[in-house]
């Protein structure tokens, strides 16, 4: 084997050849990386199969330094980019009742970061710091294949808005939020068990009535989707009992719906196990302060 420095020449020569190899290069660099994001999606599937928090708390940090990598390899592909976004959601909501705040922000961060830059890779400007009228803009341009991009983006946004409610920056953030997940209600009411509506429920309910908060509208969100995922997705049921039953001083509803959550099977839908289980253990902790909220 030849290497440089052995002679000018071929030194020289050698230069040239990589350079003109380098498209190849890296052609063949994105092919490995194509190659591992079909594992990395087994491993996607297996984890939301998974019923034990434990071994995705212990497990999943190898897995997003795996994400971190191919997205160092490939930094423009806004699939990879809106992987690594809900990868480090999910994680984030594995966490859940983890005490260590600071870590929470930064995983939440970190999937905030991804998914905008996501949505850079589909064509927005830079979507934290233009001018919302351009922001209004590209989300308006958005069609029926960025729905996954515009949902995913607004919920790692609005995870790393709830964890920073002191700033008045990240508060300034919340109408593009909203704005997005109003064109995925357009776009696709049912993505995602009846996302959207999920969304905008959490929405009407935590705002004060002067902000634009509306307890009947975020009742109709939540029942819509509660109808289209069907029941299947507790998640919906929980935020419905946590965010309109309690505001609404409904004990009996707040009860009913958590202890019908804890009755489900959490595998019912096998790629929501994961989700359902961390939903299961979210009514648990609701009914353990039943009193204190009613």
């Amino acid at each position: 084997m030849v290497y440089t420095g052995q002679r000018r020449w071929i030194g020289g020569a050698l230069f040239l050849v990589l350079l003109a190899l380098q498209p190849a290069c890296l052609f063949s660099q994105k092919a490995r990386i194509g190659t591992t994001a079909l594992l990395v999606e087994d491993v996607a599937k297996a984890a939301a199969k998974q019923s034990d928090l434990r071994v995705i708390r212990e497990g999943m940090p190898a897995y997003l330094m795996l994400i971190d990598g191919m997205v160092e390899g490939w930094p423009d592909k806004a699939e990879l980019l809106i992987a690594a976004a809900q990868a480090y959601s999910s994680f984030g909501a594995v966490l859940g009742d983890d005490k260590d705040k600071e870590y929470a922000t930064l995983i939440a961060a970190k999937s905030r970061s991804y998914a905008l830059k996501a949505l850079v890779a589909r064509g927005f400007k830079d979507p934290l710091k233009s001018s919302f009228d351009d922001f209004a803009r590209d989300v308006a341009a958005c069609g029926k294949k960025d729905v996954p991009y515009i949902f995913w983006a607004a919920t790692c946004w609005a995870n790393w808005i709830m964890l920073n409610l002191d700033s008045i920056e990240a508060m300034a953030e919340l109408s593009r939020v909203e704005l997005m997940v109003q064109k995925t209600l357009e776009l696709d009411e049912g993505f995602y068990y009846g996302g959207p509506h999920l969304f905008m429920g959490v929405w009407f309910a935590a705002r004060p009535a002067i902000a634009g908060g509306d307890l009947q509208k975020a009742k109709e969100h939540f029942l819509k989707a509660i109808d289209l995922g069907k029941g299947k997705f507790m998640m919906a049921s929980v935020y419905y009992a946590d965010n309109y039953a309690r505001r609404a001083s409904d004990k009996a509803l707040f009860i009913a719906t958590l202890e019908k959550v804890l009755q489900m099977p959490a595998d019912s839908v096998p790629e929501l196990t994961l989700i359902n289980t961390v939903a299961q253990r979210k009514a648990k902790a609701l009914l353990s302060h039943v009193d204190e909220y009613f």
